[in-house]
């Protein structure tokens, strides 16, 4: 059996289909499954920071790209009467990259990005279960139990990845402790300028414009994971929830339908030791799937595939290339593994006492100590 393709991806989500657009720009050969039927962008909205933005220019989609985003100038968070705990200067954020902070949909993202593959390159509804690793090649076994053989496999299949666990056994998802409802709604009447996150003891709510007159919103609240009745959560629920935080909250609520809302655990995955396995790399969410507490999880996803395709144009070999990659991303995608994780568990307590120390300290702290997790995620060129 000759191979069928140089390159195969697996997952077509952000970090598939861009990868796909990156090979596709350095001339390689590459074919993508997807194991949905259909591609549409399943999700509300997510932040394209400014690192994510420098990652697209060195791809060469930034300026397509920023067509589709919402310029976020400001993204303060606030306590549950709406007071400022810290307003991080995302300007000089911006400047270290000499690039915009962006809150975008996913659906309107990766119709873009789908748009830019040739659809002979792309199977849909082919859910990948395992693989066969070969000296030369890498047999990739699928659930309706076909195969299709590569010489290299780029997975990009999410936290959930089941080559991911094949590879190391013990990289199960982790549940986070909170569970996530969101949804995107029209702000005509809102009128919703600026992106803030409120934290309050009984869980976390986020608003962030979008555009095309419309606003993305999400809401965590702490619980068992897979719990029937958060499972059965309306907007009623959610309203009485957060019945004591400040405005537009409710009326934010009020303008949203049970059937837009989308439900899900927050799951990431313990931070792993190696994403290369010669022939096989690991990407994105199946790499280091994070928490949401940086919004930085689609952002990483897109400085993997800048990181790798400078690898695939300067190194001859692509199992180096492979190894090279992991040796520039495994660090910084720990670390933000590790601090989103830890960002999440402080801005979810629930204890009033610990939350009154907090806010305080969140309050009096200088700016420069307050922003210092986004400050070491900005200082460093990932490119580099």
């Amino acid at each position: 059996m000759q191979t069928q393709s140089e390159f195969t991806i697996i997952g077509g989500g952000v970090a598939g289909l861009t990868a796909a657009i990156a090979l596709k720009k350095i001339g390689r050969d590459f074919h993508l499954f997807e194991q949905v039927k259909e591609l549409k962008g399943i999700g509300a909205g997510f932040g394209l920071a400014a690192n994510a933005m420098q990652a697209l220019e060195h791809i060469g989609l930034k300026d397509e790209i920023e067509c589709l985003g919402y310029y976020i100038d400001s993204f303060a968070i606030l306590d549950e009467k709406g007071k400022i705990l810290v307003n991080p200067n995302t300007h000089v954020l911006s400047e270290k990259y000499d690039q915009k902070n962006f809150a975008i949909h996913r659906a309107d993202l990766h119709l873009y990005l789908l748009s830019k593959i040739d659809q002979t390159q792309l199977t849909l509804g082919k859910k990948a279960l395992k693989v066969d690793q070969k000296e030369e090649f890498v047999d990739v076994l699928f659930e309706d139990g076909t195969s299709h053989r590569t010489k290299f496999l780029i997975v990009a299949d999410g936290v959930k990845s089941p080559i991911r666990q094949q590879l190391i056994p013990d990289s199960k998802p982790r549940y986070s402790g909170y569970s996530c409802w969101r949804a995107t709604i029209d702000n005509t009447d809102l009128k919703l300028k600026k992106g803030t996150e409120t934290w309050g003891n009984k869980g976390r709510f986020g608003l962030t414009p979008l555009i095309n007159d419309r606003i993305y919103w999400y809401a965590c609240i702490n619980g068992p994971q897979k719990n029937p009745v958060f499972k059965n959560y309306n907007i009623r629920d959610l309203q009485k929830q957060f019945s004591t935080y400040h405005r537009p909250i409710q009326e934010v609520l009020s303008f949203t339908t049970d059937d837009q809302l989308i439900w899900s655990d927050i799951i990431d995955i313990k931070p792993l030791k190696h994403f290369s396995f010669h022939n096989i790399l690991l990407i994105g969410d199946a790499a280091h799937a994070c928490t949401p507490n940086m919004g930085q999880g689609a952002c990483q996803a897109i400085e993997d595939v800048a990181v790798l395709m400078n690898e695939l144009i300067n190194q001859k070999n692509v199992i180096s290339a492979f190894k090279s990659f992991e040796k520039r991303r495994i660090q910084r995608t720990k670390y933000i593994t590790d601090t989103s994780k830890l960002i999440g568990e402080i801005a979810q307590w629930e204890n009033r006492a610990f939350i009154a120390i907090r806010n305080k300290l969140m309050k009096i702290m200088p700016a420069k100590m307050n922003q210092r997790a986004l400050n070491k995620l900005f200082e460093q060129d990932f490119m580099k």
